[in-house]
């Protein structure tokens, strides 16, 4: 089929899909992936809560340029170290007109800290939320808390009184497949109401008129829609079904750029893609080694990402649209130091020479599991490394699913190793860090550590970091602790991507460098 007649399918294709009113204060939003739930509490996904955010909101917000600004709460004074008191803001509205108070702050808290969920990361040092009167709390802390306003910005605050009514005040147990009310609805404070969701096929989005701030915004109807497949979801774009594409095919960002109908917004991402292989059990799963584990060894590890081309992966796959990563966090997250993040060359033999010292002389069977349809060329990066781990003997059977399933997988530790792209939230590699390497706990440490990696040495560096007001104190925590996790091969960093958006010429809006598009800052003619 040549390209015209496939642009012609893939537009028939996607009008079906992103069909929605095509007035000028409509915006159709398009994206590869699809949200998880819209239980604000349930799963830490950035395409979740770019969506959720929307809707829910915490009691602080970044501004355009990611500084931290008063939201639900107008004001914060430490009262001591470890003691910091909220005042909220008065007259604020839920969507269904019940007013906000600290009661739904405090039941927020209790609900978010909810071992079943991943976002428990956003209230990590905090131990108790208590209501001082209907309009302040007081969040008593573990220790000092340096990133504390910065986390704060994604715990969203829910009504208590509609999750009583709607016996949802646990948060849903997403990896054991189970729903709540919660996870179907939505009752926040925030600009828009989300007004519902169709699984793969859209989420729709109203404007609040009742909401606290003023909007700038002209948008009245949000249409997102979930396009997995990269022809499909740029003729989407081409043929006006879409007004923004936050997912571009890196082989046609050049095309997009030189249409005059379009305009592409370049930007960075804070967010790193990278390979988390099972360290702790004591056998590896899906694998021919039975009796133990061969990424226990460092020098496997080690084998691993020297057999990595991360430049040809740059190159060819991502057509220059990447950085090849050596750490964990990327330019632009606190702790990210240019010198530090320079991957070795790929050496085939130096791997071959790893392997064999580590008693794997011949190579091993393994699996990789990997998603297809949320980061850049996910797929097509995992069956690149297949390939060029099979030069040094490790043989990997690929397992490429949709997110939604993959993820329920690496959550229920089912995987052997697996990919998975980390952005940072908070701009802070404590956040990576503490998520990702940390000895996984009951509280938020290791939340997202399902490739039980343990280093007590690191531990001790994640630990101290959190409550450390010395900037500089704390920042050679942060660098030491970024160099061990280098080092030590705990994960495996690929790289960090790179992400223009392309829109048609009559929406505005600003780029967001963690993948969270904003539609306060958004306006369409």
């Amino acid at each position: 089929m040549n390209f015209k007649a496939l642009c012609l399918a893939a537009t028939l294709a996607a009008a079906a899909v992103v069909a929605a009113p095509a007035h000028a204060q409509t915006l159709r939003w398009a994206a590869q992936n699809d949200i998880l739930t819209l239980d604000p509490h349930s799963q830490n996904h950035a395409t979740t809560n770019a969506i959720l955010q929307h809707a829910y909101e915490g009691l602080v917000r970044y501004n355009a340029k990611y500084e931290v600004e008063p939201a639900l709460a107008t004001k914060w004074t430490y009262i001591s170290p470890t003691q910091v008191r909220f005042e909220l803001r008065k007259n604020v509205k839920f969507h269904d007109g019940s007013l906000l108070t600290a009661d739904d702050v405090v039941f927020s808290y209790g609900r978010i800290k909810q071992p079943q969920g991943t976002m428990g990361i956003y209230v990590a040092g905090v131990t108790d939320v208590k209501k001082v009167d209907n309009h302040t709390v007081d969040f008593i802390l573990q220790g000092p808390n340096p990133i504390l306003l910065r986390n704060t910005v994604n715990f969203f605050i829910m009504s208590k009184a509609w999750a009583d009514k709607n016996k949802t005040a646990n948060t849903q147990d997403y990896k054991n497949k189970e729903e709540n009310f919660a996870s179907r609805n939505v009752m926040g404070t925030g600009p828009y109401k989300i007004t519902g969701w169709t699984p793969e096929q859209r989420v729709t989005m109203t404007q609040n008129p009742d909401w606290w701030d003023k909007h700038t915004s002209n948008v009245k109807e949000v249409v997102y829609t979930p396009i997995k497949s990269d022809p499909t979801r740029v003729a989407a774009l081409l043929s006006g079904d879409v007004d923004l594409l936050t997912d571009l095919p890196t082989q046609d960002v050049n095309r997009l750029r030189s249409d005059t109908k379009l305009k592409v917004l370049d930007g960075p991402e804070v967010r790193t893609i990278y390979l988390a292989p099972d360290m702790g059990s004591p056998e590896l799963k899906h694998s021919n080694i039975k009796g133990k584990n061969p990424f226990a060894d460092k020098r496997v590890r080690q084998a691993l990402s020297l057999a990595i081309d991360r430049a040809a992966i740059q190159r060819n796959t991502m057509r220059g649209l990447s950085i090849p990563a050596a750490l964990l966090v990327a330019p632009g997250v606190n702790g990210h130091d240019e010198a530090l993040d320079k991957p070795a060359a790929v050496n085939v033999d130096a791997a071959k020479k790893l392997l064999a010292d580590a008693g794997y002389p011949d190579g091993f069977e393994v699996r990789l599991n990997c998603p297809n349809n949320r980061y850049v060329n996910d797929e097509e990066i995992c069956q690149n490394v297949v390939a060029m781990w099979a030069r040094i003997g490790v043989k990997a059977q690929l397992a490429a699913e949709n997110m939604a399933t993959f993820i329920q997988k690496v959550q229920n530790f089912d995987t052997s190793i697996y990919l998975l792209g980390w952005g940072v939230a908070t701009y802070d590699a404590q956040y990576s860090l503490q998520s990702l390497v940390r000895t996984r706990t009951a509280g938020a440490d290791g939340n997202f550590n399902f490739s039980r990696v343990s280093d007590p040495a690191l531990d001790k560096l994640v630990d101290a970091m959190k409550t450390e007001t010395d900037v500089p104190k704390r920042n050679a925590m942060i660098r030491e602790a970024l160099i061990r996790t280098r080092d030590e091969a705990l994960v495996i960093p690929l790289h960090h991507q790179m992400r223009p958006w392309a829109m048609k010429a009559g929406v505005t809006t600003i780029h967001r460098s963690d993948d969270r598009p904003e539609v306060r800052f958004t306006t369409v003619k």
